[in-house]
């Protein structure tokens, strides 16, 4: 097995796809909205995935957010708001904000166990800064870190019910940022005292099964390397003082904040600490050279992985899907007056 996750071109694998996947053994894939169309479209593909390698418990992942990140989509699929509306319901209620958002988290999770996928990349425990860039924006919980903490922790929960795991992300925080890191390398230039409240949420959530990497550099400590590159930051501030010790996963690795090509750029994260490198395109160039460059997966990393989708079972004894909404809506009642539809 080689420590990358991998994507399709569509809605069904090629025969060089599948003549590819097969040999090189990537430890998972990430699905997007070209890989999408309808329930049986989408089990169809994610079964084929598993028999392919012959492992039931296979990472198959998503960035189903909710809000402006969402893969799958109405009307195949229900809508979800982003996490910004959960935080507007903290204001007012706290403990109801809590609990709509691991009912949302749940419901969520169950159209991705129904269709086969087992982890989402949720949530978000970047702190949201006014100065910040928007590619964070609503899709935060909040903009202090025992709220952030507090309602990611609920949306763990609600996905683990479903049967899903799920990934804090970015870690060590991208709501400094003042640029997109899809684009650009975001430089925040604040000290180690400023970034304590950046890392909080991700240190209160550090036994998460999943962190997902930013690629930001913080300047307090490595100047010279993104998050994701940096040996430094994923030993000293990810491992030892955020205390992170489960899976540690790249951004998309093909995101232009990171140079050199995409080979060497995935070459780059695993020898600074990551487990696994997420390559999101699809282009079976940068597949065949991330794949040729990567050593096979560590012993370390494979338990790592190995531990992350251990849970991954449904509650056979939850309630019923109309139950879950009409909690949800009805806790996120006094807010959606002001901050519009649930989507």
């Amino acid at each position: 097995m080689i420590p990358a996750i991998f994507s399709p071109a569509g809605l069904a694998l090629t025969d060089a796809e599948r003549g590819f996947f097969a040999e090189v053994d990537p430890a998972g894939y990430i699905l997007f909205g070209r890989n999408v169309e309808s329930r049986e479209q989408l089990r169809r593909l994610t079964d084929e995935l598993r028999i392919l390698h012959g492992r039931d418990d296979l990472l198959i992942s998503v960035d189903q957010e909710g809000g402006r990140v969402s893969r799958m989509k109405p009307p195949e699929w229900e809508a979800y708001p982003p996490g910004g509306v959960f935080a507007a319901l903290w204001d007012i209620a706290p403990a109801s904000a809590i609990e709509a958002v691991r009912a949302n988290a749940e419901l969520i999770g169950r159209d991705l166990d129904e269709v086969g996928i087992n982890v989402d990349f949720l949530p978000l425990l970047d702190v949201r800064r006014p100065e910040g860039h928007d590619v964070i924006g609503d899709r935060a919980l909040g903009c202090e870190p025992k709220q952030v903490a507090a309602l990611g922790r609920a949306v763990l929960d609600g996905l683990s019910r479903a049967g899903v795991t799920g990934c804090i992300k970015h870690i060590p925080g991208h709501g400094r940022a003042l640029v997109d890191s899809h684009k650009d390398l975001p430089v925040v230039e604040v000290s180690e005292e400023e970034l304590a409240v950046d890392i909080a949420p991700f240190a209160t959530l550090a036994d998460a099964p999943i962190a997902m990497s930013a690629h930001v550099v913080y300047t307090a400590w490595d100047k010279d390397h993104p998050a994701t590159q940096s040996p430094f930051v994923i030993d000293e501030i990810i491992r030892k003082r955020i205390g992170f010790s489960g899976l540690l996963l790249t951004d998309d690795i093909d995101m232009e904040a990171l140079d050199g090509t995409v080979p060497e750029r995935a070459e780059k994260a695993i020898a600074a600490g990551c487990d696994i490198v997420l390559n999101c395109w699809a282009k079976m160039d940068d597949m065949t050279g991330i794949a040729a460059r990567l050593p096979a997966i560590s012993g370390a990393s494979a338990a790592r992985l190995a531990a992350a989708l251990s849970g991954t079972k449904a509650n056979q004894n939850a309630p019923e899907r109309a139950e879950l909404l009409a909690t949800r809506d009805a806790l996120l009642g006094p807010v959606l007056g002001r901050v519009g539809h649930l989507a």
